[in-house]
């Protein structure tokens, strides 16, 4: 076998010394792929990028090689690095719409970096193109990034990571944000490439489902360090460190809805780290060692940066599966409800007769690939969308179809919570005026609103003090945790969730989730759209499946997800990946933990 990757001792400091990664080492044959993966805050992109001998304004590589084939990345004159991350080492982004020039044609993004004639360059175009699964033909390429999907625009950075026929190509969570079907074609087609041209590659992602069903090795990292590296497979039978288990353990599974478990606390920010064991705080298995820090040792086939490498013999199963309203009729009417609702942009039909209901403490899922309809269904709903015909009605009674017709007690029974708090929320407002702004539409909480606000965000598990921060000082959980108080504090009847979880680290996510859940015990509805069937297995109590606009398949959700009729439902299942069945069903002894799981998390 062929090196193709040998990076060693590869350190990262902010401009005050504080280290970002520190003494990571990869090693990587041709044809293989290594994921790495890790919560937001971790060090993966800001490892990605060191491989491409990158460190963004006020951050230098501090110590350690990088060695790609034959060129060692660190030691390159400005000029000789610029062509060896375009035949050595190339980098494809998580947002390809800001990655892609916008003014440039297809045709230009893929051959402007080439050698050789404009009819050698435009071969080799069209031959990586067909490669990718796109048209090769001179109308598409003179096509301009935003003519495409976004399952195209990723299609194409791929493309043209790969038409120089780099050495290594890293991947920066190319997969995020995409709907199922898309995400699926996305990752066979990076298996394929490997094989096919025998590549090498990176994939950096939050999902461990995704990097199971892409890489050949993975490296955990956490607060910047690696605490756990070796093969998938193995990793995945038998994790040795607790934070890797803790990461399988908040993964939803799309056979049974489990008690998810987020992890309690969060990573530690750059400078933050402790003197012992990083994960120590967070960790349900800390014992007086762990105030030493450990070194990253052998033990079986993988490396593990922990005092107690011999908990991954005894670390209990998934999460069993939880008791729900599968199969239960509901006795309550629906609090929420639309019949033959059509929606149009301009003269082009969306929406096609969708009829649903929301009923108290029940979630409806509305799922379905990009472009099916699902947002603009949510956003009917909520009266945001002016050309839509139908009927809806609240609480039995008819409801106005757009936001201005509606009086101020229907505004403040439904409430819409955004995919992107990072949007929703005025970054010029701290967190306790976005909530006293929300009050608005609750008139009776005039004579309390401080005490309303925090019992909002203690609701949510945010905690009050923190309300004089703005959005910018807190993680990308806590302000979708802001959002959603910020929707309670109208004292809602219904919840409309538009994509909440799909942007999250898998233990954020799994923390969202059991909020959700709680809401719904309360008596709140809920309609939760989303791409992510196995989200869907573990929220909803019903399930309403869109392709083009039109419902194709709705019931209850164990009868959809369990034995679905519709050759789409079908299709969206057999494309929504999972962990592997060896690794979600381990037959193991339970140790027991420092705190019990119910009291920690």
């Amino acid at each position: 076998m062929t090196t193709v990757l040998k990076a060693s001792g590869l350190t990262v400091e902010r401009s005050d010394g504080a280290s970002i990664i520190e003494d990571v080492s990869l090693s990587l044959e041709r044809g293989e792929v290594m994921g790495i993966v890790g919560e937001s805050g971790s060090g993966k992109s800001t490892l990605a990028l060191a491989l491409l001998a990158y460190a963004r304004h006020g951050v230098r590589i501090a110590g350690g090689a990088v060695r790609v084939a034959d060129t060692d990345m660190l030691e390159l004159d400005p000029a000789s690095l610029r062509k060896a991350r375009r035949e050595v080492v190339a980098y494809v982004a998580q947002d390809p719409g800001a990655a892609l020039n916008p003014m440039l044609t297809l045709g230009t993004l893929l051959t402007e970096g080439l050698a050789g004639g404009k009819a050698e360059k435009v071969t080799r175009a069209r031959e990586i193109l067909r490669k990718v699964g796109l048209p090769d033909d001179e109308a598409f390429l003179q096509r301009r990034p935003r003519q495409l999907s976004g399952g195209q625009q990723q299609r194409i950075a791929i493309a043209m990571a790969v038409i120089a026929q780099p050495k290594l190509i890293i991947l920066d969570e190319p997969t995020t944000g995409l709907d199922v079907s898309t995400r699926a074609k996305v990752l066979d087609l990076i298996r394929q490439l490997c094989i096919s041209d025998n590549l090498t590659a990176i994939y950096v992602s939050h999902d461990l489902a995704v990097i199971a069903n892409v890489a050949d090795h993975v490296t955990v990292m956490y607060g910047g360090q690696v605490v756990e590296q070796g093969p998938m497979q193995e990793i995945l039978a038998t994790p040795r460190h607790p934070y890797t288990r803790a990461l399988l353990d908040a993964v939803p599974s799309l056979q049974a809805r489990q008690a998810l478990r987020p992890i309690r606390g969060r990573v530690p920010a750059v400078g933050e780290a402790p003197d012992g064991c990083i994960f120590s705080d967070r960790c349900d298995y800390a014992v007086e060692a762990c105030n030493t820090r450990p070194a990253l040792r052998l033990v079986g086939g993988t490396q593990v940066r922990c005092v107690r490498p011999e908990l991954g013999e005894t670390f209990g199963v998934r999460p069993q599966a939880v008791g729900h309203s599968d199969g239960q009729v509901a006795n309550s009417s629906a609090v929420l409800q639309a019949n033959g609702v059509n929606a149009f942009y301009g003269y082009r039909q969306i929406l096609f007769d969708v009829s649903l209901k929301v009923e108290p403490g029940r979630c409806l899922a509305v799922v379905g690939e990009s472009g099916s309809g699902k947002s603009t269904l949510s956003r009917c709903l909520i009266g945001l969308h002016g050309n839509v015909t139908g009927e809806f009605r609240l609480d039995g009674k008819p409801l106005p179809l757009t936001v201005g017709q509606r009086d101020q007690y229907a505004r403040q029974r439904l409430q819409y919570i955004f995919q992107n708090p990072n949007a929703s929320l005025n970054p010029r407002r701290t967190i306790g005026a976005s909530l006293a702004a929300a009050l608005a539409n609750r008139p009776e909480a005039d004579s309390r609103p401080g005490a309303v606000i925090a019992e909002a965000l203690e609701r949510v598990g945010i905690s009050p003090d923190l309300g004089t921060r703005y959005p910018a000082e807190l993680s990308g959980g806590q302000r979708q945790r802001v959002a959603i108080a910020r929707a309670l504090v109208a004292n809602p009847a219904v919840l409309l969730c538009d994509e909440v979880t799909s942007s999250l680290d898998v233990s954020v996510q799994a923390s969202v989730i059991e909020l959700l859940r709680s809401l719904l015990a309360d008596g709140l509805g809920m309609l939760f759209v989303t791409h992510d069937l196995a989200v869907v297995r573990n929220i909803a109590d019903t399930v309403a499946v869109l392709s083009a606009g039109r419902v194709v398949e709705q019931g209850e959700a164990h009868k959809v997800l369990g034995t679905p009729s519709h050759p789409y439902t079908q299709s969206l299942l057999a494309n929504t990946l999972q962990l592997p069945t060896e690794a979600a069903d381990l037959d193991m002894p339970v140790i027991a933990p420092r705190q019990s799981a119910a009291g920690s998390r």
